[in-house]
């Protein structure tokens, strides 16, 4: 697949997923040569990959639903030995490859990127960067002969690296929530990029697809698995259920900014293929959570029944049962996804600000974020008492053509226009800092967007619509850094000024991290530092 995109840097596009170019400089115009050719030639060199693998694509979701499969599979009993590869990473390189639950070992995982990286090298294959890892990755989870891989894909489905998995080695494909993302590469609306999401289904295999805000995604989804003579099932929505003391244990505290106590897990229910529904407790946060949870309730009902996973001598997934299921979700952890942390700043009175961290990068991501905290932080109508919340939020952005920065910011400003209505008895009061993130390693072609770009996009917004005002700003420097984590802390501890009034007393203060996850990856190197 070739296309043709204006006014990026060749080099950055050609190392992110193996693309080829005549320059390497500042191109207004460039070829992308999307194929599975490299990584084909160069899986082949090393010992075949036999794995089973659960194959998750999407736009949004598709980590959580790695996560939360993962999570009950290590649940089992006897425990398997369970492979996840997911992309991008987080803090290190090796926290994108874990086998139950741990990051693969600085050592291992150098000495077999190496032994494939001189490979590509040595016979002038050409693989990118990705595709290396990609391999590395493979190659780590078949000599520990783990006993099942969940592996996200990178971009797309069709065209990714992770789509050279043989056919004889997936056990089920899965497609999250899909959107408009990547648009220079996978095409320009939703339908033509659930067509190359859905490029992971494979020949008689089964494929769960969630719940889809865009309609016409089930239709090409439905299209392709019937071209394929796969077995298609459409995963419920997880609903809401009272708390049940007798299944669930003792209700944790619900979630306050004054003292900060964090949301408790969600109770949900799920009914899939007709059977008993499962009550469940989902840790994982905001509303588009349960969809991920009815898709990977159903895959796992699925595989429980169907007769290629009985090659496995332990068999666990016949033991995913509703018990196991509830461990397994329950335990579930997934870094900067409606992650809450607390910070105390590195001054002795600076105070503790409790920060929710999301990697939101999308339109749709922002505007999941924005419901999100716009629920949380508004009072119950039957509150007689008013008051005003402090909201700041710290953005950092990848630039990312055609995705804008305004595409991402406008919606996360959006979580203003529930306040000052008369249904609202809170009053918002918001902020926005604006830096850069640390380039993410090994990852040259990753961008990130200029902060004073980032506050004249909030500018305009306010101006355009007023209910969207922020009261002040904090801009770092537009030059380019090569480690972001001063800049996040000055952030903080100027955000940490609104968390007391004059007279000392504590106020009800929210700080949001988002933009990108490589800002989140920052804040976890700085919470790591400072403790």
């Amino acid at each position: 697949m070739v296309m043709v995109v204006r006014g990026q840097r060749a080099d950055e596009l050609r190392d992110a997923h193996g693309t080829h170019s005549t320059s390497s400089h500042l191109t207004t115009a460039m070829s992308i040569d999307l194929t599975l050719d490299r990584i084909r030639i160069l899986l082949s060199k090393f010992e075949k990959y036999t794995r089973p693998t659960i194959h998750v694509a999407g736009t949004n979701g598709k980590g959580s639903v790695c996560a939360l499969l993962s999570s009950v599979f290590q649940a089992c009993h006897p425990t398997p030995s369970v492979g996840r590869f997911n992309s991008p990473h987080l803090v290190d390189v090796t926290d994108s490859i874990t086998i139950n639950g741990k990051p693969i070992s600085q050592s291992t995982f150098g000495a077999i990127y190496s032994e494939v990286k001189e490979t590509n090298d040595r016979q002038r294959i050409g693989a990118s960067n990705f595709e290396v890892l990609t391999v590395t990755a493979l190659l780590i989870f078949e000599r520990q002969q783990v006993d099942v891989v969940v592996c996200e894909v990178g971009m797309g489905g069709r065209l990714d690296a992770t789509n050279v998995i043989p056919d004889e080695a997936i056990v089920a494909s899965v497609i999250t929530s899909i959107d408009l993302d990547h648009q220079a590469f996978l095409g320009s609306t939703v339908a033509a990029i659930a067509r190359e999401k859905a490029g992971i289904i494979r020949r008689n295999k089964p494929v769960v697809v969630g719940q889809q805000k865009h309609a016409e995604v089930v239709g090409v989804v439905e299209e392709i698995a019937h071209s394929q003579g796969a077995f298609l099932t459409i995963a419920p929505c997880a609903k809401t259920r009272n708390w049940n003391e007798i299944l669930d244990g003792a209700r944790p505290p619900s979630f306050s900014l004054n003292p900060f106590s964090p949301p408790p897990p969600n109770p949900v229910s799920v009914e899939v293929l007709d059977s008993d529904p499962y009550d469940l407790l989902l840790p994982l946060h905001g509303e588009h959570q349960r969809n991920n949870l009815g898709v990977v309730v159903a895959v796992l009902k699925i595989l429980s029944t169907i007769s290629s996973v009985s090659r496995n001598p332990n068999n666990f997934l016949q033991a995913a049962d509703a018990s196991t299921m509830r461990r397994g979700i329950r335990e579930c952890i997934w870094p900067g996804r409606l992650s809450f942390h607390t910070f105390k700043g590195l001054n002795a009175n600076s105070p503790e600000l409790p920060i929710l961290a999301d990697g939101a990068h999308n339109e749709a991501a922002s505007q999941l974020l924005a419901n999100y905290v716009s629920n949380l932080v508004q009072n119950p109508a039957s509150e007689n008492t008013e008051r005003t919340t402090n909201l700041t939020f710290i953005l950092a952005l990848s630039h990312s053509p055609p995705k804008t920065p305004s595409s991402v910011i406008q919606p996360l400003l959006t979580v203003c226009d529930a306040f000052g209505t008369w249904r609202s008895r809170t009053r918002l009061s918001v902020r926005v800092a604006a830096l850069r993130f640390t380039p993410p390693s090994g990852m040259p072609w990753v961008k990130s967007v200029p902060p004073s770009e980032i506050q004249k996009v909030v500018e305009d917004t306010a101006k355009a619509s007023p209910d969207r005002k922020c009261t002040d700003y904090w801009t770092a420097s537009d030059a380019e850094v090569d480690d972001a984590r001063n800049d996040l802390a000055k952030a903080l501890e100027w955000a940490s000024q609104w968390s007391h009034d004059e007279d000392g007393r504590k106020l009800d203060h929210l700080v949001v991290i988002a933009g990108s996850l490589y800002l989140v990856a920052d804040l976890y190197r700085l919470l790591d530092n400072h403790a």
